[in-house]
């Protein structure tokens, strides 16, 4: 008997070694500039964005084409950081969690949702401080994909897609920020 198998409806995906996770920051030209030099951020006020998914920091973005979020930064966390932040969310924390639907290269909404990850206050200080093990420009894959797409050449932007495979959370934690795979 055939059985499907289905994605998850909300499951967090992200390429990773055993001891970082990689997250995608939109900011403007000047943000990443500073960052790229110095390997983390200036604090700032406000809430600072993360996502996991390559494709959805695409779609966030615009593919790198909405004022202010025109440079794309690959962020590779600790695991202990990201575990950290989803940890301290919810009701006061200074952690947000949204699920989103997740995108495919064509900015078309799929059937599953990606987490953005929304830090705020002291979760701010810890990832600009403690988490951050190194900062890449990956905006020009993402234009160069951009550009394949263009040209109705999928079979070539598909291949410079990152691999992002499911992320195994604690069950507590995965309940936690309402993950259901």
């Amino acid at each position: 008997m055939f059985e499907e198998k289905r994605v998850p409806d909300r499951q967090v995906r992200a390429a990773r070694t055993e001891t970082t996770v990689r997250v995608y920051q939109a900011c403007s030209p000047a943000i990443a500039d500073a960052a790229l030099e110095k390997q983390t951020f200036a604090e700032r006020d406000g809430t600072t964005w993360l996502v996991p998914s390559f494709r959805w920091a695409a779609y966030g973005s615009g593919n790198g084409s909405k004022p202010g979020q025109e440079r794309i930064l690959a962020v590779d966390l600790t695991r202990d950081g990201f575990e950290w932040a989803l940890s301290h969310s919810g009701s006061g924390g200074p952690v947000l969690i949204q699920w989103d639907a997740e995108r495919d290269l064509d900015h078309t909404p799929l059937n599953f949702d990606a987490i953005r990850i929304g830090l705020t206050g002291d979760a701010t200080d810890h990832y600009v401080g403690e988490w951050i093990q190194s900062i890449t420009d990956v905006t020009p894959v993402m234009r160069d994909i951009s550009g394949l797409l263009a040209t109705d050449q999928l079979h070539k932007a598909v291949k410079l897609v990152p691999h992002e495979p499911p992320y195994e959370l604690p069950a507590e934690l995965a309940k936690a920020i309402d993950a259901t795979g």
